[in-house]
């Protein structure tokens, strides 16, 4: 005997499961629509990202924070600063230019994508590894006392 789609239904998961592979199976007997698409989460570390950049004037941070010859991700800044030498701060994007990634790592000179394992130099975001076929876009800061702020 076949499963009332109403019981489906009402054990969750495992039956949401059952009713997308009853309805491949059996085709749409119920007159829903498949078509629906879910909402996209905001994009983690890591992910492609298709929020606004930040507005001109934001304080990214402290010099304090920014190690010498290393760097922080201000991943929902889609900002990274670096510190090559000392007192000397860049910022770059922090959308690898390969499939739109954001990168997760400062270190070793370089900052680093987790999806296809692209590096770019800290000192002028230049391609160190590929695949990304292009640097880093450079990012305006000002450096005033202790505070870095984008420009």
């Amino acid at each position: 005997m076949e499963t009332p789609r109403r019981t489906v239904l009402a054990v969750g998961a495992a039956g949401a499961a059952a009713l997308v592979t009853g309805c491949s199976k059996y085709g749409d007997e119920g007159g829903g629509s498949t078509s629906e698409q879910p909402t996209p989460a905001a994009p983690k570390t890591g992910e492609p990202s298709n929020s606004p950049a930040p507005a001109a004037g934001e304080e990214l941070a402290k010099t304090s924070v920014i190690p010498v010859g290393g760097g922080k991700i201000f991943g929902d800044r889609k900002v990274v600063v670096t510190q090559p030498t000392s007192g000397d701060f860049k910022a770059f994007s922090a959308i690898c230019t390969h499939q739109g990634c954001t990168v997760n790592k400062v270190a070793d000179g370089t900052i680093d994508c987790p999806c296809h394992g692209s590096k770019f130099s800290i000192e002028n975001a230049s391609v160190v590894d590929g695949p990304a076929p292009r640097p880093l876009p450079p990012k305006q800061i000002t450096v005033s006392g202790d505070t870095i702020m984008l420009t």
